[in-house]
């Protein structure tokens, strides 16, 4: 692998977008785990949760 130094017009010019896709990468499989979630919770027939706080919750 050849390193080659960039000068001032050419690292002016670089522009990364890693930053903004791992963020949207990491929305849409926060949003998906949380679909999933909230989908098994309403169509199950019975079960039990509890959040942090003390709240628990509890259907038949």
């Amino acid at each position: 692998m050849n390193y080659e130094l960039l000068n001032e017009e050419e690292l002016r010019s670089e522009v990364s977008g890693a930053a903004f896709s791992l963020t949207a990468v990491m929305a849409v499989l926060a949003s998906a785990v949380i679909a999933v979630i909230i989908y098994k919770l309403f169509l199950s027939k019975k079960g039990t949760a509890s959040i942090p706080g003390g709240w628990k919750f509890t259907w038949n």
